[in-house]
């Protein structure tokens, strides 16, 4: 059951009766997707990791400033980078899985792939967390014989 299923909105003045895109995942390639429940956190990486894909989570909190100062830094790194799946994670929202992954300082970027961390960055290095989307999101080489 949605909260406001029943609901009518406006939105630039089309009438909208399906409030769906409300409440569920932006899991389009191009976009950093809010995690909002532990259960979509799994699925997600999951999915990302069946895949092949690197995934970068982005452990944030609203009122941490430096958290707002590389924000837009990941947002552009997502849509730069569609190869790689970009999930922020409210520290105060989903404290399980911040204590999951031992997050005590925000922000704090955890990089997976096959679902096991392989590189973390504590702070907002815009620098740092570029190179290493760059040299662990790469495509793996295929050799020709």
């Amino acid at each position: 059951m949605r909260l406001y299923s029943s609901l009518h909105f406006q939105i630039q003045g089309r009438l909208l009766q399906d409030t769906d895109f409300l409440f569920e995942p932006m899991a389009a390639e191009g976009q950093a997707i809010v995690v909002r429940k532990v259960d979509e956190f799994d699925a997600l990486v999951k999915q990302g990791s069946e895949a092949g894909k690197l995934i970068v989570v982005d452990f944030t909190a609203s009122w941490c400033p430096p958290c707002r100062f590389i924000a837009p830094v990941f947002a552009e790194m997502a849509k730069a980078h569609s190869n790689v799946v970009f999930l922020k994670v409210d520290v105060d929202d989903l404290k399980e899985i911040a204590q999951k992954f031992e997050v005590t300082a925000m922000p704090t970027f955890v990089f997976l792939k096959g679902g096991a961390e392989v590189y973390r960055i504590v702070g907002a290095d815009k620098v740092e967390l570029g190179k290493k989307v760059l040299e662990l999101g790469a495509p793996a080489a295929t050799s020709s014989a």
